[in-house]
């Protein structure tokens, strides 16, 4: 596993060859990897994206020893998209399954995080670690007081996830404030499991490690699950209140206190 995280950059796309460069490694990710699907996916150039695109911030982590095309050298993906970037798309993107109304009335600044993925070479190393330290830089420049966004679980059957859904919502459920809901039409319960029945070690292992790394900073989940059948996953809402972090969390995440 490459782990000489001196060689790497980390930074913005700069161009559109830079942004087909990240959603190459999406195809590869969400597409090839996970069996997910899309109106916009082009399976001949092997791009996942969607309209939302152009409104975002692409965050990518490069490692430049692999080669001179960028297709080769980006191994690290996050979308970052701003306040001014939804107005402009019309939309956060996640508001088509989950109402955002109570963030959106908070008066709080607000980042929409999403498609975040690694190459498999790079999963389990620094190259997370290194980029989230460059998204506390670039929230930390903007002042974003709370950051969200949905992330998933592989597979589509709830009773296989009812055990880490029931987690997620009996441990790590936000407060009422900042509760945000599956939208009406499509809202599945994720209290599937009463508490002191949960198997919580099996519970643990089945909840992927982007959402672990976001309960570990004081990451709460949203009410309400939603099935993304084009994606094959199941998908939780995550927030994320920079004013909440303790200290030790404030330390791990690169914020100043």
């Amino acid at each position: 596993m490459p782990d000489a995280s001196s060689d790497y950059v980390v930074r913005l796309a700069r161009d559109p060859a830079e942004v087909e460069a990240a959603q190459h490694l999406r195809y590869q990710v969400f597409v090839q990897e996970l069996g997910g699907d899309g109106e916009m996916v082009d399976h001949d150039r092997q791009l996942e994206q969607d309209r939302f695109d152009p409104f975002f911030d692409h965050l990518l982590l490069l490692d430049p020893t692999r080669g001179q095309a960028i297709r080769d050298q980006v191994v690290g993906v996050y979308r970052l998209l701003t306040e001014e970037g939804a107005e402009a798309a019309g939309q956060f993107y996640s508001e088509d399954e989950y109402d955002l109304n109570l963030l959106r009335m908070s008066g709080r600044k607000l980042l929409e995080l999403g498609r975040s993925c690694l190459h498999p070479d790079y999963r389990g190393g620094m190259g997370m670690y290194l980029m989230w330290q460059a998204l506390s830089e670039y929230v930390e420049a903007r002042g974003i007081e709370l950051l969200f966004g949905t992330a998933s679980f592989h597979g589509t059957d709830l009773t296989d996830l009812s055990h880490p859904l029931s987690l997620l919502h009996h441990r790590h459920l936000a407060p009422a404030d900042l509760r945000v809901r599956t939208q009406p039409k499509a809202y599945q319960p994720m209290d599937l499991v009463p508490e002191d029945q949960i198997d919580r070690p099996a519970a643990m292992r089945a909840i992927p490690a982007l959402i672990k790394g976001y309960l570990r900073l004081g990451g709460m989940v949203g009410d309400g699950a939603y099935v993304d059948h084009a994606f094959n996953t199941t998908d939780v809402f995550l927030i994320l209140d920079t004013n909440r972090l303790s200290d030790a969390q404030a330390r791990i995440y690169g914020q100043k206190r």
